[in-house]
């Protein structure tokens, strides 16, 4: 991929589905990425040569769990800064802390009705892919 892009680090099939179709109604440009497990996120953030300028983040993955996959890029230099959204089905305050302990920069809960799913996709990608600024890491 050549262009900016997203990735997904996601297992479940219907979330993935959920999200392409959002991202479609939504019109947006960039192109998601997909990866469905902790290990597979760390070795695709490993060997890519372009990084994702967001990253969305199931907590519960088969081999690697999310905040594992989050503690590895913050301790990466390469991967350090690309902001992690955190988006999962989970309320749980323990949750919430051990995301942001490690380094997550949102937390947003997967709402169940496509409608609101739509409108959380939406917003994430204005304020993630539109008004975000990273710092320069050349």
């Amino acid at each position: 991929m050549n262009e900016p892009f997203i990735l997904l680090v996601e297992d479940n099939e219907d979330d993935i589905e959920l999200t392409q179709r959002s991202f479609e109604r939504n019109n947006m440009a960039n192109k998601l990425a997909i990866v469905r497990d902790g290990e597979a996120a760390i070795q695709y953030l490993s060997t890519t040569k372009m990084l994702p300028v967001v990253i969305l983040l199931d907590l519960k993955l088969p081999k690697l769990n999310g905040i594992q996959v989050l503690q590895w890029m913050r301790q990466n230099p390469a991967t350090k800064y690309i902001p992690v959204v955190i988006l999962t089905t989970s309320n749980e305050e323990r949750d919430k802390l051990a995301g942001y302990d490690s380094g997550a920069n949102s937390y947003v809960r997967k709402p169940v009705d496509f409608e609101q799913f739509h409108q959380a996709t939406l917003q994430m990608g204005l304020y993630w892919l539109v008004l975000n600024q990273l710092p320069s890491t050349d």
